[in-house]
């Protein structure tokens, strides 16, 4: 890279331009510093577009892939897009801040899902904090802005329990845990937008950095004052106007910061201080502006703040000058090449007409926001900023945004190798013991002291809430919620995350995280032929060097995740419309790396016509009959139920998208008839953990015949209760509907296996025997006991 900007200033025609500027020929600090943010890992996304040697040591062959994003992403959506026809639903994808689907009555929706993994390392606070608000502003900065509807979270920790000394920089689990909680809290309850769906995952790894997924989803109208409320282009001639916070030393290279690895000497001050208040204002003020027309276009100031924010639009037009000196701070003594960088919170960048200008300023005064006209849109070509007159930088446009440098990469794949492992049931005795164990594990139990943090009733539009049931303390598959409250319409929002499966490989980690994002949204009610998928992809360094000896597998096990990400696009019909990567989530500290689990968020999306129709977890009435939907393999490779004896091997699970979404069809159409009272997916802890929550949920029992259970292989009962096989659900249906399941058992995997009870009691038999018998209030006290502090 540094080749590439000595060989461009080099240029005879730059160098004559730079000197009619009175630019010195070497690139200014103000230059270098607008380059190392645009061109940084986290801006440019270098991995997933470099040219990989991949060489599979299974089958012997090597290949070249030229750029996992365009082959595996991106080309998957323009296919389904394009089968689609006139019923694409998609808007806007990968070319905004936010992705765009079709909705209702004159509305689209759009959702963004960002990370906060570097900031909330070191100040899990503030970077939680930054993180909430930063993703808010990515709707609001898409299309001509959009009005948000609601928030989603994710995190992945190290246990709070941990008990062991601390390596140097780093900061307890708990304490993590506990600032990104309020972190998040308070950017979300303090802006009014109600924190709707979200989970936690927990393994050692994420001691070194741990992650915060953060996401925001907003409504648009379909026309804004005569225009595609989708699109947006600023002009030449337009005003570069800079709306909301000022800048200050907070935030500075915090793309940079965020695209290594973490160590002793990061820089707190990457770090950005938040104001969710200061953030609803300019919020406020921008819809105002926004039904007035008085803007051609907005971005928000995110990574590398103006530099960023300005270039992005800058492409609009093919230039810009920006005036540095007249930006609003927060104190004197930035530097020009610090206020072009800072990513200091709650900033918009628009484009403004200049016959607007003064109306657009005047509006800003009355409802309190500072707004600063910092420059011009032009078609010159050329990035130019100035400060007390004098040009501080001249970047040609098309060097800025395209001239970065292609990595080369090396890959290579050999599977890990792992015994094959056999789990016999305990004695009847230790049955009820055991899964009370599974019920408290980390990465099941009761996150209810968490959710109730956040509000999920603000603008009251919640219609299936993070807690269910009986006692509104049973866990939730996904969030649907009614954001125009004079529709029945709603949107259903989901996400799977399995880490767990990316030891034994990253391909069917993937497939298995999506798969449980299609379950999760069908189980509420969602279509499965009407979802939008966000893809965000968190990855310990995949590069290879002397202190990364693991770089060129951990590459490898890249490419497996991106193409099955395109493999069950195509299966499901899943389009991709946003995403994100983050990579380099390593800690070096102390003599030694903690890398992360290579780990894949991803999340749907979808439409729900009527939100009468949705559906929760929770058993409702004695006498339901309940039936299982899908098959059980002996897969317990990364189950909880190996993990909780301290076994690893096995087969990981796999996923059929052909036989999983004929299942998911068959469902959507029985809650479309309201035949279901209750459905629920079978994830984390298999059968014997979902039968659990959904008796949890309801307060009451269930009688279960284990000979029922469609298993498709041998294994032992114990493997039949807590596998993790994949596209599984369990649901109820009224007595006298339930010839529907048996219809649908003709040509699906779908058994009768048991009845809602009124004891208070889930029982598990097996021919004339009881395997188990617990109360459910006991399961309860279990669920909820770990995390209740």
């Amino acid at each position: 890279e540094l080749h590439a900007i000595r060989d461009h200033f080099a240029r005879p025609d730059i160098a004559a331009a730079r000197a009619a500027r009175g630019l010195p020929a070497d690139p200014t600090d103000v230059e270098m510093e607008a380059l190392a943010q645009t061109w940084s890992e986290h801006c440019k996304h270098k991995i997933f577009a470099s040219a990989i040697d991949y060489a599979n040591k299974e089958t012997g062959r090597r290949e070249r892939v030229d750029n996992l994003y365009k082959t595996c992403i991106r080309d998957a959506t323009a296919i389904l897009r394009a089968r689609r026809g006139e019923r694409d639903y998609c808007k806007s994808v990968f070319k905004d801040n936010a992705g765009v689907i079709a909705f209702i009555n004159g509305y689209d929706a759009c959702i963004k899902v960002e990370t906060h993994n570097s900031p909330s390392a070191l100040d899990p606070y503030g970077g939680a904090l930054t993180g909430i608000v930063g993703v808010n502003r990515d709707p609001m900065g898409t299309g001509m802005g959009a009005e948000l509807v609601c928030n989603t979270d994710v995190f992945c920790f190290a246990s709070p329990f941990y008990a062991e000394e601390l390596p140097p920089r780093l900061l307890h689990p708990r304490r993590v845990l506990e600032g990104v909680r309020e972190g998040v809290e308070h950017g979300g309850n303090k802006s009014g937008i109600p924190t709707v769906n979200g989970s936690l995952v927990f393994d050692e790894r994420y001691l070194g950095k741990p992650l915060v997924f953060c996401g925001t989803v907003g409504l648009l109208p379909t026309s804004v004052c005569g225009r595609p409320g989708w699109e947006k282009k600023a002009e030449p001639g337009d005003a570069v106007v800079m709306v909301g916070g000022r800048i200050g030393k907070d935030g500075i290279h915090g793309a940079t910061f965020s695209s290594e690895e973490l160590h002793e000497g990061s820089p707190a001050t990457a770090v950005q201080i938040g104001d969710p208040i200061t953030q609803r204002k300019m919020y406020d003020f921008l819809l105002v502006a926004r039904d007035k027309g008085l803007y051609n276009a907005i971005t928000d100031n995110g990574a590398g703040g103006l530099s960023s924010s300005v270039g992005e639009m800058a492409e609009d037009t093919g230039g810009c000058v920006l005036h540095i000196d007249r930006a609003p701070l927060k104190y004197d003594g930035l530097l020009p090449w610090e206020i072009l960088l800072s990513e200091a919170q709650e900033r918009m960048t628009v484009a403004v007409p200049r016959a607007k200008l003064d109306e657009f300023l005047a509006l800003a005064r009355r409802m309190d926001v500072e707004a600063t006209d910092l420059g011009e849109f032009t078609g010159s070509g050329v990035f130019e900023v100035r400060c007390a007159d004098r040009t501080v930088a001249l970047l040609d446009m098309g060097f800025l945004h395209d001239g970065v440098p292609q990595l080369h990469l090396e890959a290579v794949w050999k599977r890990p190798a792992f015994p094959d492992i056999r789990m016999e049931s305990p004695a009847p005795d230790d049955e009820g013991a055991f899964l009370r164990r599974m019920l408290g594990r980390l990465n099941i139990c009761s996150k209810e002291y968490i959710i109730r943090q956040y509000d999920h009733e603000v603008r009251g539009g919640s219609v299936i809430k993070p807690l269910v049931g009986a006692l509104r303390d049973g866990p939730g598959d996904a969030a649907v919620l009614r954001p125009l409250l004079e529709s029945d319409a709603g949107l259903v929002l989901s996400h799977g995350i399995c880490p767990k499966f990316s030891d034994y490989d990253t391909y069917w980690m993937m497939a298995n995280a999506m798969d449980e994002a299609i379950r999760n949204a069908v189980a509420v009610g969602g279509d499965p032929d009407a979802l939008a998928g966000i893809d965000n992809f968190c990855w310990c360094d995949p590069v290879w060097s002397e202190s990364n000896a693991e770089g060129r597998y951990k590459l490898a096990q890249l490419v497996r995740a991106c193409r099955a990400l395109r493999q069950f696009s195509l299966a499901f019909g899943l389009p991709c419309i946003s995403g994100k990567d983050s990579m380099k989530n390593d800690y070096l500290g102390g003599g030694e790396r903690i890398s992360i689990p290579p780990t894949v968020l991803f999340s749907v999306m979808g439409v729900i016509r009527n939100v009468t129709a949705a559906q929760s977890s929770d058993f409702k009435r004695e006498g339901d009959v309940i039936y299982l939907l899908g098959g059980t393999w002996r897969e317990m490779a990364g189950s909880e139920a190996a993990t909780e004896l301290g076994l690893s091997g096995g087969r990981v699970p796999r996923v059929d998208a052909a036989s999983a979404l004929a299942r998911y069809r068959g469902v959507h159409a029985l809650m479309g008839q309201r035949a279901l009272t209750a459905c629920h997916d079978c994830s984390d802890g298999g059968l014997a953990v979902a039968l659990a929550e959904m008796c949890i949920g309801g307060r009451l029992g269930a009688d279960i015949d284990l000979d029922a259970v469609p298993a498709l292989e041998s294994m032992s009962r114990f493997e039949l209760l807590y596998s993790e096989s994949a596209s599984r659900l369990i649901v109820s249906v009224r007595p006298d509907l339930a010839t529907l399941l048996e219809a649908l058992g003709m040509w699906q995997l779908c058994r009768r296996i048991g009845t809602v009870t009124g004891t208070g009691e889930l029982v598990l038999r097996s021919g004339d025997s009881v395997l188990l018998r617990e109360g459910v209030d006991g399961l309860a006290r279990a669920f909820k006991a770990t995390l209740d502090w």
